[in-house]
């Protein structure tokens, strides 16, 4: 399993770049067709994403996948497997308190967020565990066992 390194201040830099473009285009789209550009769907510029923290680590027997999602509520952690690729995601709004008053401070994340992790081939995907407690999401993967190489003679 390869490993990388993540930094979210970079990723959500990648992530203003692309809604930058985007929503660009899509202004200009919307001003081609007679459009009012301040009425199209400016959202995707208002919108956050976030992409949480992880630690990965190997046992001998299993795959740990720890997921930091403090002050995200339980019901509002997803995480699925497809494809052999797991997927973590949801989302955190924002209190409503810091809409109406005025903050001045605000540094804590909310939007979505989404994180995924391809998987090697020998895990027991009807296996899989998690449990969140304490802003921390942990995902237990059990390995397979490995097939044991065979000899095969040629007749």
């Amino acid at each position: 399993m390869a490993l990388f390194y993540h930094d979210p201040e970079l990723r959500q830099f990648e992530n203003q770049i692309s809604n930058v473009f985007s929503n660009f285009f899509t202004d200009l789209n919307t001003a081609r067709r007679g459009g009012n550009v301040r009425a199209g769907t400016r959202s995707a510029i208002n919108a956050t994403s976030w992409t949480p923290a992880l630690d990965v680590y190997e046992t001998d027997k299993e795959f740990v996948v720890h997921a930091e999602l403090a002050g995200v509520p339980k019901e509002n952690v997803n995480v699925d497997l497809r494809n052999n690729v797991l997927h973590i995601s949801g989302e955190t709004k924002q209190d409503q308190k810091y809409k109406e008053g005025n903050a001045h401070i605000q540094e804590r994340r909310y939007g979505n967020y989404a994180r995924t992790i391809s998987l090697p081939s020998n895990v027991k995907s009807d296996e899989i565990a998690a449990k969140f407690e304490h802003g921390l999401l942990e995902v237990k993967i059990p390995k397979a066992e490995n097939a044991t190489p065979k000899k095969i003679t040629v007749q």
